[in-house]
């Protein structure tokens, strides 16, 4: 049998958790080719009918069912998604039933329910920090940096910038991040405008063979993107964090979310969402 399976990820509201959930249990499987469909926003028997069609044209296509998995709410919705053929795993279904026996209540079974004035405030933490992260990318101003949560150093293309966004967007964290150039890794000194925020620094690391491949896609052929300038600034930045003591961590193999959650563990900064 092929090891290629389609999965969809299932919610009547954006399939965030759904997708997250899911694929935190289909990487267990490293051998498994996978097609991913996400169908967001089933809140009527409609838009679950019409997931149903597209759970049937891809078990047909493959011979084989479908993995469903789910963060639907509502019972008949859930109910619709059931008759399909299609391996249904239910997030809600599996947890809900438990909670509502220890806590001796009925949940609402309401779609994407939450308290009004606690969604605003998280809302606006959200935008906060992402607004923060934009305006502090890239060293671009110092200005903001007593505000900081937590400032990020390292070479240029390390992931700096899509690491800061995303402890903004999840975690509300104020994230700003700061490039360490050339000139500043001639020796181990912190540049002058980190001097006086040691506490809040936090290093990403690279191979140089992986900081090579990126750059070498956003400027082909060019010094920057040349190898032995690659390890003269992989080698200068780990010099650098040892030194001044500055906790770090590797980019090279791996994705945003274990950075982000790496550099929080590590950090011990606090969370706003």
């Amino acid at each position: 049998m092929s090891l290629m399976r389609t999965i969809f990820y299932l919610s009547d509201s954006t399939g965030l958790t759904a997708e997250t959930l899911g694929r935190s249990l289909v990487e267990q499987f490293p051998d498994l080719q996978i097609r991913e469909k996400i169908i967001p926003f089933i809140s009527d028997i409609s838009s679950a009918q019409a997931a149903v069609k597209e759970i049937q044209l891809a078990a047909q296509n493959d011979g084989q069912p479908p993995i469903l998995f789910s963060t639907l709410v509502d019972n008949d919705l859930r109910d619709i998604i059931a008759q399909s053929p299609g391996i249904l795993l239910d997030f809600v279904e599996t947890f809900i039933g438990r909670l509502e026996v220890e806590l001796k209540m009925e949940s609402s079974n309401k779609i994407g329910h939450r308290h009004d004035s606690e969604s605003y405030e998280k809302y606006m933490a959200r935008m906060e920090a992402l607004n923060y992260a934009l305006r502090n990318d890239d060293g671009s101003t110092i200005q903001d940096y007593d505000q900081a949560d937590i400032i990020l150093i390292g070479a240029s293309r390390t992931g700096k910038t899509p690491t800061c966004l995303y402890l903004a967007m999840h975690f509300g964290i104020l994230a700003a991040n700061y490039p360490l150039t050339p000139d500043d890794l001639e020796n181990t000194r912190l540049p002058e405008p980190l001097k006086s925020h040691k506490a809040k620094l936090f290093g990403l690391h690279i191979t140089a063979e992986r900081l090579q491949k990126i750059r070498q896609e956003r400027r082909p052929n060019s010094t920057y993107a040349s190898l032995s300038q690659c390890q003269f600034e992989v080698r200068q930045t780990e010099a650098l964090f040892r030194d001044q003591k500055i906790p770090f961590t590797t980019t090279t193999d791996r994705s945003v979310e274990e950075l982000a959650s790496t550099i929080l563990h590590h950090s011990k900064v606090n969370r706003r969402l």
